[in-house]
């Protein structure tokens, strides 16, 4: 049997849980963004209610961002600050570095994610956030997540990375 090199294990290690600070809903391409206390997940789909949820079964169901990186990317504009609106991710966390989750299993209260990725910012990060947006929010936009197990999400809810084997999981889930 192979053993983790010094990095996978690394990468492996412990990581502080956080919380759910802010969630976004766009019922619309180019819609502002609709601040709400909870959402429904759905599996494979996304956010309800929010445009992307009937387009796409990819890595895009959902957008997350750092309230931290939100922070950075205002420092990084002069002190202007940057809206979770702005960026137009759907929810916003606390606490927890989400590239720790990308290619991961993690939770949101009673919700299943598996990180699909980073999150680059797109053109419009100039016309939403004024000149320089764009390189604002390199390497501070976020992650991508599939949505594993459906439910509702609430402020405040806990984030933890799943470190069991997912159908352990959503066994034990089912079974309660």
């Amino acid at each position: 049997m192979e053993s983790q090199s010094s990095l996978q294990r690394l990468l492996s290690g412990p990581i502080a849980p956080g919380e759910l600070a802010w969630i976004g809903l766009r019922p619309a391409r180019r819609a502002s963004m609709i601040p709400v206390s909870a959402a429904k997940l759905a599996p494979g789909e996304g956010l309800e209610g929010d445009h992307y949820i009937s387009s796409r079964n990819g890595p895009r169901q959902v957008t997350l961002i750092a309230a931290e990186d939100l922070a950075a990317i205002g420092q990084f504009l002069a002190g202007a600050g940057a809206q979770p609106e702005q960026l137009r991710r759907n929810l916003v966390t606390r606490g927890v570095n989400l590239l720790a989750l990308k290619d991961r299993r993690f939770s949101i209260g009673p919700v299943i994610l598996e990180g699909a990725g980073e999150c680059a910012p797109c053109g419009r990060m100039e016309e939403t956030l004024g000149p320089g947006g764009y390189n604002a929010v390199r390497g501070h936009g976020g992650i991508l997540a599939r949505v594993i197990e459906g439910g509702e999400v609430r402020l405040g809810d806990p984030i933890e990375r799943i470190e069991e084997d997912i159908s352990t999981v959503l066994a034990r889930r089912r079974n309660r």
